[in-house]
């Protein structure tokens, strides 16, 4: 056989060979038969052997899987549906040709906004936040299963940024309430809501509580107090339950702090106690109840706090509305609370939330510091309306005693003429108004008081004038504190505390 043949048979044995190479690794990858890879394309060695992984680690796991389970079928997404008005632009404003063309009229747009919301009752009814309902024209739901419902609003409460909505259900999964005034920092938790998307609906992320007691003051909304998490929130979660991990509503989550607009580890629920009192009352009432004491009030200056050895926390009242709870139970402008129901304030924004703790009627005890002296009063709570609200110069030659006291406090100060009076919408005269400060003074800087500031009271006396004033300091022993009260320009009283400079 010659060589021309002998290739060509090779060839014709090669080629069959591999044809049936290639149906053997087709039937394999395609067929039911399972495929056996060359031990070279995955030779990973990560596994590690179920003997040898720690079984609490494993039961951790578990439970982050139970609770998915089990509270998933109680959230749900809500798709709210609302009709805005928008005003359109001429194209000709600011030509020539403006007169000419009549400018079109406002134009309805539709727009539709995402949230989260969770079960709480099994016959239909679902907590969400204020801000995912607010202004809605139309509801949707989708529950767990992918199921579409119509919804409608059953009470809102912008103060709490809660609200209550409902399906027509019944034998629906519900959430279990948990205690959160149990909660603590570092302990585990569990985020449920539709992040970013309609797409992503019953998303679970885990984190930790990283503190309790986040208070803020929301003006005449009154005083808020948030769960702060590093469970990963993002818009879209807003109105979702934040869990336990035993399954147990702790919070509703409702606000994240961010630079960018996503999530960057900083998120707020609210708790689940503030939940369950402002639901019910929605539920049973249509409208929530609050509690109400009748003062304004600001935070204790840094001197003052440290020369008279008060909390950290210590509130100045700044005003008493007449005939409120708090003017009924003896509290005046002036005075300085230090502890509520007992306990030293840590946080000035602690009062508000005490009272906001509360329902009408309640009786609280208020300790406060008048003048030294420490005294509890007993508030009987009232009942807030609507309009309650609870929170929270003239160019004149200075006179010689002023001179010396911004050298030795670092403030200058005169009598406050007939014309000042007038200029500031004083009633009177009495009182001694502060003209300058001297910012590199620290003691003066951490004190609060500034340039029209009006001093009123010195160590416990009245200073209607710069004399009076004078002579009171001057009694003062060298190197002690002493408190001073004032008025802001706003006629809000201001108390604060400096120390006369040792001799």
């Amino acid at each position: 056989m010659d060589a021309k043949k002998i290739i060509t048979a090779a060839a014709i044995v090669a080629a069959f060979v591999a044809g049936v190479l290639f149906v053997t690794a087709g039937a394999n990858i395609f067929g039911s038969e399972r495929a056996v890879l060359p031990a070279s394309w995955a030779d990973g060695s990560t596994a590690i052997d179920d003997s040898d992984v720690n079984t609490q680690a494993m039961a951790f796991q578990e439970t982050f899987t139970k609770v998915s389970e089990s509270v998933n079928p109680a959230v749900v997404q809500i798709q709210a549906r609302r009709t805005q008005e928008r005003q359109m632009r001429s194209p000709f404003e600011g030509t020539p040709f403006e007169d000419f063309f009549q400018q079109p009229g406002p134009r309805q747009f539709e727009s539709q906004a995402l949230g989260s919301g969770v079960i709480a009752r099994s016959n239909g009814y679902i907590i969400t936040n204020n801000h995912v309902v607010e202004d809605a024209t139309e509801l949707s739901v989708k529950m767990f299963d992918g199921e579409m419902m119509e919804a409608e609003v059953v009470g809102t409460d912008a103060r709490s940024d809660l609200a209550v909505i409902k399906v027509d259900g019944d034998e629906l999964p519900s959430i279990s309430f948990g205690n959160s005034d149990e909660v603590k920092a570092g302990q585990w938790v569990l985020a449920f809501g539709s992040p970013l998307s309609d797409q992503l609906s019953n998303s679970v992320t885990a984190g930790i509580v990283s503190a309790t007691g986040r208070l803020r003051s929301m003006g005449q909304m009154g005083v808020t107090n948030f769960i702060q998490t590093d469970a990963a929130i993002n818009p879209g979660n807003s109105g979702g339950p934040l869990v336990d991990i035993q399954g147990r509503l702790v919070g509703i989550n409702t606000a994240i702090v961010s630079r960018s607009g996503g999530y960057q580890g900083i998120g707020f629920a609210i708790p689940a106690n503030t939940v369950q009192r402002v639901t019910r009352q929605l539920i049973e009432d249509g409208a929530v109840e609050r509690a109400y004491l009748g003062v304004r009030y600001r935070p204790a200056p840094e001197t003052l706090i440290e020369n008279e050895g008060l909390p950290r926390g210590a509130a100045i009242i700044a005003s008493v509305e007449s005939g409120s709870p708090a003017d009924e139970a003896g509290l005046q402008e002036g005075d300085i609370v230090v502890a509520i129901a007992g306990e030293d304030l840590q946080e000035f924004l602690q009062l508000g939330n005490a009272v906001a703790q509360r329902t009408p009627s309640d009786e609280i005890t208020v300790t406060v510091d008048r003048n030294g002296e420490r005294r509890e009063l007993s508030v009987t709570l009232g009942t807030l309306n609507d309009d309650d609200g609870e929170t929270e110069s003239s160019e004149s030659e200075e006179t010689p005693s002023s001179e010396s006291m911004m050298e030795q406090l670092g403030l200058s100060m005169r009598n406050i003429t007939p014309e000042i009076a007038e200029q500031l919408g004083l009633e009177d005269t009495d009182g001694v108004i502060i003209t300058e400060v001297d910012r590199r003074n620290r003691m003066i800087r951490e004190s609060g008081l500034r340039a029209r500031h009006i001093i009123v009271r010195v160590n416990g006396q009245p200073t209607p004038d710069v004399d009076t004033f004078q002579s009171v300091y001057a009694d003062i022993e060298a190197g002690s504190p002493f408190r001073v009260v004032a008025r802001t320009p706003e006629g809000m009283a201001f108390v604060t505390s400096l120390r006369k400079p040792a001799e």
